[in-house]
């Protein structure tokens, strides 16, 4: 009993930041091939690098939270993981916040070569005519494209002009109007057919201010994005800076989601 009362007294000094936070858990265990732990406020590695989680920053702007976000801030907006679909709020972007020495650790540099070497080509719907793609192979990310391709090709025929051809996998290239790696600099990221795809800058947003997009736009079918949000890729249709037929894979995002984070 003595023993029992010294841990539990114990685990109440513990410094708050060493807390178990259901964010890094999710982190953890979704890159766990790269990430071993967390604690004092930093991220660890398998190679022993230390990442600070936060930049002890408060208050930030929308605009702050897309261009200079800490680790934390990737989770600032809950996504909303299957479900009836809804027309996002202004400016609820969730996963699109994104922290660029995370990624450009763990995937690669794309601009220094890092990424061609791990790609991967995968037949993409190959019963349908969709030929085939190119993904990284970190993460298993272009194994579980491979099984989202299976998973699609079990979907009714007339699914197939939002499926193929595929607009692009793998493009060593910043957003659009930004300086901004691209998930697809990573090749983690897959669009769909561009014919059906919708873009928040298409339909009068300004690049340069990101200013809430108007006129939102979706005409592809949830049956697709369910596949999707089911082996960890998360959809930019939920979002109201809107990318319809662009898919990343954020399995972090979707395990949190599903856990009902935020609890409320």
């Amino acid at each position: 009993m003595r023993a029992t009362a010294l841990a539990i007294l114990a685990l109440c000094w513990l410094p708050r930041d060493v807390a178990a936070d259901p964010r890094l858990d999710a982190l953890v265990a979704a890159y766990a091939d790269h990430l071993t732990r967390y604690d004092n406020g930093s991220l660890v590695w398998s190679d022993g690098t230390r990442m600070p989680v936060s930049d002890g920053r408060t208050g930030k702007s929308f605009l702050d939270l897309l261009n200079a976000p800490d680790i934390l801030d990737q989770f600032a907006i809950p996504y909303p993981v299957g479900g009836e679909f809804r027309t996002p709020a202004q400016n609820e972007d969730p996963g699109r916040i994104r922290n660029e020495r995370f990624f450009s650790k763990m995937y690669g540099d794309c601009r220094r070569g890092e990424v061609t070497r791990r790609l991967k080509r995968v037949a993409w719907l190959p019963g349908r005519g969709g030929g085939s793609v190119l993904a990284t192979t970190v993460n298993g990310v272009a194994n579980r494209l491979e099984a989202v391709a299976r998973d699609l090709e079990k979907l009714p025929a007339n699914m197939t002009p939002y499926l193929v051809p595929s607009a692009g996998t793998f493009n060593c290239r910043v957003i659009a109007g930004t300086q901004r790696l691209s998930v697809h600099a990573y090749g983690a990221a897959i669009d769909l057919a561009s014919k059906f795809g919708d873009y928040w800058q298409w339909s009068g947003g300004s690049s340069r201010s990101e200013l809430h997009p108007v006129n939102y736009k979706n005409r592809f079918p949830l049956e697709i994005v369910d596949v999707f949000e089911r082996h960890g890729f998360i959809w930019g249709g939920k979002w109201s800076h809107y990318d319809t037929f662009h898919f990343e894979y954020r399995p972090e995002i979707i395990a949190l989601a599903r856990q009902g984070w935020p609890v409320k």
